[in-house]
Order: C-alpha cells, then structure tokens, then sequence
C-alpha cells in the first residue's frame, strides 16, 4: 500500500511552518519521518499537506546553559548517542539510545519527532519523564513550555495544539551523585520493547534520596512508578517495591503477553535496573 496524494512544503523559517499551519488544519510536520512515511503508507495517516521542517536552523543543537541541557527538537537519535555532553551530563539518554529500533533508523528519527507522536513504547518519552523535562512548543503566539508530567496525554497523543511546534527539550542538570539504569525487554533487538524502564536517582551509602522510575510498553503512555520508588526511599526491600508496583502500573495485554505476564516483568526490571545502579 502507499500514500495518498499529499501537499509538500519545506519552510526556511518557524513563521512560514507556523502560517502554513494555520492555514492547513490537518497539515503533518515531517521531521524524520521514520514513523509518518510508515503510517501514510499505511494509509493510517492522510493529511493533505507535509510541511518538513528539516530546513529550519537551529532546531539541532545541544547546549548546556543555567543548569539545563537544552536539546534542539530535530536532534537525531544518532547525535543524542555521539554527543559527549549527553554522555557526561545525561547518561539515562546516552543508556537508552543503542534500544531505539535499528541504525537506520536512528540515523533519521529525531527526538523531537518520538516526543510528539508518544508512542507508548519507545524510549526517549520514558527517559525525559525519569529527568523531569520540559518541552518547548512554539506557535504565531509565542513560547509555551510544557512540563513533561503534563506532556503525554494517550495513546499517541499529547498536549501539543495544532498550531504548535515542538522546538526543544529542556532537561535540569541531575543533581551531584545521580544514577541512572535502563532497560527493556523485546523479543528481538530494535523492535518496540514489552517492558521497559528508565531509572533516575540519587544514592547516599545504601539509602536513596530521590529515584524516579519510568516505565514503557504497560500503559498508553510512560509511567513513574511513584508507589515502587517511595519504597525504595523509604528503605524498604526490592521485594516490598516489587509488589506496590501493581498499584502504579496497570497494563494491558496484547496478542502476546498478558497483563499478568507484563507486569511480571515490570517487577524484574524493578529488580535489575536498580541493582545496576550502582
């Protein structure tokens, strides 16, 4: 199957994407396009016109100033693994990049373009949960930052308007001391993870001071474990936050695993990924 005939556009600037879609209610903005090419294909999709917005400068970069690592919204997957200041400043994300789909793939997925869809089980939406991002939309009216807790409404929706492009991900500097540990299972390696967790926290001796845990794949969207992690705060066992957690998690079952069996993973990722950081 392909694609319906669609309109094309590549814009030079933000004020000629957001104009174009003000004018186009069902405009599609094209980054990588790994998942949208699939979906039109698929006939999933059909807009009536593509605005790629690869063209706009600046929109790639990662900086870090104020104690905030800013991440362009077009940063390829392949970027976010090589930098050196995401692996000295934010190691979760450089953890998880090697579990995203295939090299191919990450030669032309962006960040930006895996925030926006929300896809319940990919990584980078669960690691900016775990690091309490900020997303940056930006439309004809001005900046709108979005705190991640508020960002991912559902099954492949978000709080992004229409008329809103996602720019940037402002991620805090973690504090002195921070862990992180990732995770996923998946039948193969590169496809969509059953399970998966992405871990943020600060140890002091065998106690923990802060953890967020951040689980894909068990629900429409990224989950924090906030039963499990305040066990754990709490020092009490990983058995004692194994069994909370399905009071955090209620996930459903698919043609290949039932809710139980997810939720019998979720609890063995618990396990490892804790004992990891270390």
């Amino acid at each position: 199957m392909k694609a319906s005939e669609v309109g094309y556009a590549k814009p030079a600037s933000l004020p000629e994407v957001f104009a174009l879609l003000e004018k186009n209610e069902d405009a599609r903005l094209l980054a990588g396009g790994q998942s949208l090419i699939a979906g039109l294909n698929m006939r999933l999709s059909n807009p009536t016109l593509l605005i790629d917005i690869n063209g706009i400068a600046g929109l790639n970069t990662i900086t870090e100033s104020g104690g905030t690592i800013r991440i362009g919204a077009l940063t390829r997957h392949l970027d976010l693994g090589a930098s050196p200041l995401i692996a000295a400043k934010l190691p979760l994300i450089a953890k998880a990049v090697p579990h995203i789909a295939h090299m191919a793939i990450r030669n032309r997925g962006t960040i930006g373009g895996s925030l926006a869809l929300s896809d319940p089980a990919t990584e980078l939406p669960a690691c900016c949960l775990a690091l309490n991002a900020t997303m940056t939309a930006a439309s004809s009216k001005g900046e709108r930052k979005i705190p991640v807790k508020t960002f991912f409404k559902g099954l492949f929706e978000t709080d992004l308007k229409q008329n809103e492009v996602l720019t940037a991900i402002e991620i805090p500097l973690p504090a002195a001391g921070s862990l992180s540990g990732f995770s996923e299972l998946v039948r193969r390696h590169g496809d969509y993870a059953i399970v998966g967790l992405a871990a943020q926290g600060v140890r002091k001796g065998s106690s923990w001071s802060q953890l967020n845990l951040s689980y894909f794949g068990v629900g429409d969207h990224p989950v924090l474990a906030a039963n499990a992690s305040e066990a754990l705060l709490a020092d009490k066992s990983m058995a004692d936050a194994q069994a909370v957690l399905a009071s955090d998690l209620s996930p459903s079952e698919d043609a290949e695993n039932s809710a139980a069996t997810k939720l019998h993973f979720a609890r063995v990722l618990l396990g490892r990924v804790v004992a990891s950081m270390s």
